[in-house]
């Protein structure tokens, strides 16, 4: 039977305990707000396609391109962005990329034609760029290793979470057509813009920076918790350079990036194409389309928890990792073979790639995470979410090619499939017998344990 969080915690102590029970109840609730916003914000193009194809004159191919060419942007400034973030500070940088941000997903309802499409959603991008590496930063400071799956995985909750909740408000305001002279897809970008603003403006009054700063824990509380990120900082810096440059130069960083493009791949290739797959499978009303793919990420938000903390619980990092992935390539297989035979079935298939790519998020991440530190640890997080990203520009476009050189969604569906399960192989193959991929054979985490139990054995975790 599965340990619950808190009961994992107990081996810290009650003050341990205690310390990191606050730390969750405060810093989780905003940063799982924050990222719901950012997906929400960066794939509400897949919803209004639906109708702004028609009204501005993309065909497949367009919109596959202007929905990646975020990636671009992002991809461009996430390096620069990261090392600001290490710079000035988590509260200050996160506020100024959520309030560009929104400003940018806001005016995409200005878009007239491809030109614009392609600008507008490159300038959102680069405004976004530094985000999610920033916040995997920040959850380094604030959670010891072995707990950070666990809290990976409630963090990457806000991505199917965010669909699923999304699916049915965009197909809704999609709804609005001639309000005030606008179109519905318009009035998507305005609405759900908006919130980024409002939070770029709470956010330096809500977080805080590092544990040392942090006024809301008891002083014992924030003693232990400093002294307990920090020691455990100091064992893995003995292992090498931890700069940010070394960050960069690692090879751990170039391998993590290429493994990161393929899992993106599947991501936004499946994210950004979903309401377009599932308008194919009958006549659907844009409302009815949203509750329909409500489906599939309501099932995978239940499953990333589950799958979250049995990789905490299990230290499995890359066995996890690798079996989510699979999950993912198979659903998609079967859902290509299925969609013009069997529209429910093709519907589980999806539903089984949607647990596959979200449940495989959490561990993967947290390899890198564990694996580089400080200042190396921004820098390479920040080059591993730039250079996976651009899955995120190949794929939607790719899928796009196949739907149009083909005239259905089964061969970009296959692409897909071939994409993850080639990832799936070779993240297990390179990170299975590493440290990172496997917690029982992390030294940080032997040397947390035994700090906190006051043994100086090392700590099988099965």
């Amino acid at each position: 039977m599965m340990t619950s969080l808190s009961q994992k915690s107990a081996g810290l102590g009650e003050l341990g305990e205690r310390t990191l029970r606050k730390v969750r109840r405060r810093v989780m609730p905003l940063i799982v707000l924050l990222y719901f916003v950012a997906y929400l914000d960066r794939n509400n193009v897949g919803f209004a396609k639906l109708t702004m194809s028609e009204d501005i004159g993309l065909n497949a191919a367009a919109y596959g391109l202007g929905a990646g060419i975020f990636f671009l942007g992002y991809a461009l400034l996430e390096i620069p962005s990261n090392a600001g973030m290490y710079r000035f500070g988590a509260r200050k940088w996160l506020a100024r990329i959520l309030i560009t941000w929104g400003i940018f997903a806001t005016a995409m309802c200005l878009v007239n034609g491809e030109s614009t499409y392609y600008i507008v959603r490159f300038l959102l991008g680069a405004a976004e760029a530094g985000f999610f590496p920033a916040i995997l930063f920040y959850l380094t400071l604030w959670f010891p290793a072995a707990q950070r799956v666990t809290v990976l995985g409630i963090f990457i909750l806000a991505q199917p979470v965010s669909n699923a909740l999304g699916a049915p408000v965009s197909g809704l305001l999609l709804q609005m057509d001639g309000v005030m002279g606008l179109q519905g897809w318009q009035w998507l970008y305005i609405i759900e813009g908006i919130p980024a603003i409002l939070l770029g403006l709470l956010t330096p009054i809500l977080m805080t920076d590092r544990p040392r700063d942090a006024k809301w824990l008891d002083n014992d509380e924030r003693e232990w918790l400093a002294g307990t990120m920090e020691a455990e900082l100091a064992v893995k810096s003995g292992a090498g350079n931890h700069n940010f440059l070394a960050g960069l130069k690692d090879k751990r960083t170039l391998v993590y990036s290429a493994l990161y493009f393929g899992l993106v791949c599947g991501i936004y290739g499946l994210g950004l194409w979903m309401p377009t797959i599932v308008a194919a499978l009958g006549k659907f009303s844009t409302p009815q389309i949203g509750f329909i793919v409500c489906i599939p990420y309501t099932v995978a938000a239940v499953f990333v928890y589950f799958w979250s903390k049995r990789a905490d619980r299990t230290g499995k990092r890359a066995w996890h990792t690798a079996v989510s992935m699979l999950l993912a390539g198979m659903g998609l297989l079967a859902a290509g073979y299925l969609l013009p035979v069997n529209p429910v079935l093709a519907m589980i298939g999806l539903t089984a790639s949607a647990m596959g790519i979200y449940g495989a998020i959490a561990p993967f991440l947290s390899m890198p995470s564990a694996a580089l530190t400080g200042a190396a640890a921004a820098a390479g997080l920040a080059m591993i979410n730039s250079l996976g990203n651009l899955g995120g520009f190949v794929a939607p476009y790719a899928v796009g090619l196949l739907n149009d050189a083909t005239g259905s969604n089964q061969s970009g569906l296959l692409f897909l499939s071939l994409c993850l399960c080639i990832t799936a192989v070779a993240t297990y193959l390179y990170s299975r017998k590493r440290p990172e991929g496997d917690a029982a054979l992390d030294p940080a985490v032997a040397a947390a344990a035994a700090a906190t139990t006051g043994s100086t054995a090392p700590t099988k975790i099965s």
